[in-house]
């Protein structure tokens, strides 16, 4: 009868994920990155715990019968609380919704242990498949893996799971069948000042006010004139809350003479109180209509008479980001009529075609500091902490390099 030998498992180099693994009882146990401190330590640890145990199987983890789907559920509830500013749910509350939809269909009752990286990438598949943007793709894939290492800082799965998961690379830009998103362009100044005529006075205020400044929209549509500092020439704007407040990132935006003409007509109000407001442009909209009106005031409606007792979406007292790109999609329509005999069909590339968003105006000012003052005046006036993320916003001055060329080349 052969002897029985108990020999100490090995540390191996898994080469198809580049991870180190142990085998111990019949069971894969991924250290992290093959070769490093960290993969060594957790070998040693494992080890000495299987030692210790009488080199008997491992413990079961208490979570290996958790499903996806009860994982889903439990990080949910965590970036409902977690991903929320002024009390309100950030935009990354939606997309992380929107990432864990195709995990749910594809493998939500397979239990969370199970999942690795060939399952992750079959669920990449599908997100091309539904036709996404390369980088929306990667960017919810990474959110996929976000909520295993949120699992393992939790003591929900062990740390080998979200190891395993971060050999899946990233889509490269002609290598897959994603396709490639639009780069966001500037939008040509004619074109703006063309639907000014066609939006509120307000909705125009804050598009000059982005032109003339570069900030975000998020920044522009939460004004007040508490948040002012106007004791000198050129005053400063220190939003209450910006993007990236949790990186502990300071936001201050100088405006100067023409900013603050922008904004001079919208200071008479309480200090506390937003500058542009949506049920001040809808109370200036009736007016009008009711002074263009031609119906005699003894036939038909009076003011006030059709008003519901309750709205179901009354107007509120500050825009906030997409209420004022939708505004400015209005005036884009308006200003800039499909051309008659146009089948349906058309319509709306027609229509996208002749819109701009807010972020456009963003890239607008940034490409025009850029051009007349440099990269670094950019970064600055932009509130970027790098200047990788400025040369994202600002374009390259082609004009400026074609003609240097045309003297040194």
């Amino acid at each position: 009868m052969p002897r029985l030998v108990h020999r100490i498992p090995k540390y191996r180099h898994h080469k198809r994920s580049g991870l180190a693994v142990v085998t111990i009882d019949g069971r894969d146990h991924y250290l992290g990155r093959h070769g490093s401190t960290e993969s060594r330590a957790m070998y040693r640890r494992l080890i000495a715990e299987w030692n210790a145990s009488g080199r008997r199987s491992m413990p079961a983890d208490p979570n290996d019968g958790l499903t996806l789907v009860e994982l889903i559920a439990r990080y949910w509830r965590f970036c409902q609380t977690y991903y929320t500013k002024n009390g309100e749910p950030t935009s990354e509350v939606p997309c992380v919704a929107e990432s864990m939809r195709p995990l749910r269909e594809l493998y939500g009752r397979l239990p969370a242990s199970e999942f690795g990286p060939l399952k992750l990438k079959t669920v990449r598949e599908e997100m091309i498949k539904k036709g996404w943007a390369r980088t929306t793709v990667n960017g919810r894939i990474q959110r996929i893996r976000k909520m295993f290492k949120w699992a393992v800082e939790n003591e929900i799965l062990t740390a080998d799971k979200y190891e395993a998961l971060r050999a899946v690379a990233g889509l490269r830009k002609g290598r897959s069948a994603a396709r490639e998103p639009r780069r966001v362009q500037p939008v040509a100044e004619n074109h703006v000042e063309a639907i000014l005529a066609h939006v509120s006075d307000q909705v125009a205020a804050m598009i000059r006010l982005q032109l003339l400044t570069g900030m975000r929209s998020g920044e522009v549509t939460i004004m007040r004139g508490i948040d002012l500092d106007m004791s000198g020439e050129v005053w400063n704007y220190r939003p209450a809350y910006h993007k990236t407040e949790h990186h502990e990132v300071e936001r201050l935006i100088p405006l100067g003479p023409r900013a603050q003409q922008v904004i001079h007509p919208f200071l008479n109000r309480d200090l506390s109180a937003y500058l542009f407001s949506p049920s001040e442009a809808e109370a200036v909209r009736l007016k009008n209509r009711h002074a263009a009106r031609t119906t005699p005031m003894s036939c038909g409606n009076r003011p006030g008479s059709s008003r519901k007792r309750r709205r179901t979406r009354p107007a509120r007292d500050r825009y906030d980001t997409n209420s004022y790109r939708r505004a400015i999609c209005r005036g884009c329509d308006v200003a800039f009529p499909a051309p008659e005999g146009m089948l349906a069909k058309d319509i709306a590339a027609w229509q996208k075609d002749h819109r701009f968003h807010p972020h456009q105006l963003r890239h607008t000012a940034a490409t025009q500091i850029r051009r007349k003052y440099g990269l670094e005046a950019a970064k600055c006036i932009l509130g970027h902490s790098n200047i990788e993320t400025t040369q994202i916003y600002a374009e390259v001055n082609q004009v400026q390099a074609t003609r240097i060329m045309a003297e040194v080349g």
